[in-house]
């Protein structure tokens, strides 16, 4: 069993410097993406397009009156069983 170079002596080192240096760029710019994707601005704001999104169409604007919907009759379903459970509770 005979054992092959990996490289060519004079290129190697040179080889090696440039592929070091390009792997550390792109260890830098994954760095910096994972940094500005774990920023609790940049998770608030996420969130916060999420949530218009659900009430809004972002493309046109439009409020999505199906969704509002859904979310007012939810309150006032919980507002109301509230109200029950109190009231029968204090009788």
């Amino acid at each position: 069993m005979t054992l092959e170079p990996a490289a060519q002596p004079a290129a190697q080192p040179a080889a090696l410097a440039a592929e070091m240096e390009a792997t550390r760029e792109r260890l830098a710019q994954t760095i910096d993406q994972l940094v500005y994707r774990a920023s609790p601005k940049t998770i608030v704001r996420r969130e916060i397009t999420s949530v218009k999104g659900f009430f809004v169409d972002l493309g046109t604007g439009q409020p999505r009156t199906g969704n509002i919907l859904k979310v007012v009759g939810s309150v006032v379903g919980v507002v109301v069983l509230f109200a029950v459970v109190r009231k029968v509770a204090s009788d």
